[in-house]
């Protein structure tokens, strides 16, 4: 397993499994096992959403809202490209 801790996801790469497993958003703890399919998913959604003003909203366990400002949106985007990578090096 590879530690990742970026600015607003940390959690684990499990290469042998090819998944990612979050740990913490923000200052919440989780835990939630991503695949490649899903890694990118997201990305091409805050990808086209990036520039919104008002931020966006994801949700853990589907029922906790957490509130991302357009700032950490942007950031969350830097952290889901260094996990996109670890994906194109298995």
């Amino acid at each position: 397993m590879q530690p990742i801790s970026g600015q607003i996801i940390s959690g684990e790469f499990d290469h042998v499994h090819n998944h990612f497993s979050v740990q913490k958003v923000k200052n919440l703890s989780t835990l939630s096992v991503l695949n490649e399919q899903q890694i990118s998913m997201l990305y091409r959604y805050l990808k086209l959403h990036e520039n919104e003003e008002d931020g966006q909203i994801v949700t853990l366990y589907d029922q906790i809202p957490v509130m991302l400002t357009q700032f950490e949106t942007k950031l969350l985007l830097r952290d889901l490209e260094r996990v996109q990578q670890l994906y194109k090096q298995c």
